[in-house]
């Protein structure tokens, strides 16, 4: 794993043990994401959720963020990301906070207004049913904090569906009967999404015509 381009190109950055849950972006959708953020990292704020190693985070900061909060729950993911930022020196750049991803405490830690938003949730938190609306609405929340040109993203599997029954097959064995989950986001424009193999970004704006989405609905 590594920076891909900008102040650290090539830099090396410490990995989660394969046991993790944490799951690195392929260079090739990095690449891809910063590509379609040119023009929008340099001097900017950014906050990234499910933080993991801190990849994306020290990519915005590599191309030239002013800085980027970083949230991540899980105790020993948490120092590998503390090593990366003190591995590429910019502890003045990188606030990070061990919280959960979904609560309270790492929504009041988004800076007010912010102009970039990485969410990359744990697959099996996207899909399964039970537990996507909770990410959603974290999600829809943060993006009240976007100023007015800022981009909010979020990463899926691709195809992104969800198991919600079995049905027989031709030999009356149960098979996984599949629905599309509903992207559209409450208070926000878009998504636009880019797939990348197994793996798609979806971006979003805040729009400006909804009211602030409440913390009590």
């Amino acid at each position: 794993m590594r920076i891909i381009g900008g102040e650290f190109r090539r830099k090396r950055l410490f990995s989660p043990s394969e046991k993790s849950p944490t799951r690195p972006i392929p260079d090739l959708a990095k690449e891809a994401l910063f590509n379609l953020l040119r023009g929008h990292v340099e001097g900017q704020d950014c906050y990234d959720g499910f933080a993991g190693s801190g990849a994306i985070g020290l990519e915005a900061i590599s191309r030239g963020a002013r800085r980027c909060v970083f949230i991540e729950r899980d105790r020993a993911v948490h120092k590998v990301i503390a090593k990366n930022i003190e591995h590429l020196g910019v502890e003045d750049r990188a606030e990070l906070v061990r919280a959960d991803a979904l609560g309270p405490g790492a929504l009041s830690r988004c800076p007010k207004p912010v102009h970039l938003i990485f969410f990359d949730p744990p697959y099996p938190l996207m899909t399964d049913p039970e537990t996507y609306p909770r990410v959603m609405k974290q999600f829809a929340r943060l993006i009240q904090n976007l100023d007015d040109t800022g981009y909010a993203v979020i990463r899926t599997p691709w195809p992104f569906r969800q198991v919600v029954g079995t049905e027989p097959d031709e030999f009356d064995m149960p098979k996984p009967v599949y629905e599309f989950p509903d992207l559209k986001v409450d208070g926000a424009l878009g998504p636009e999404t880019h797939g990348y193999g197994t793996t798609a970004i979806h971006l979003y704006m805040r729009d400006p015509g909804e009211q602030n989405v409440s913390d009590n609905e």
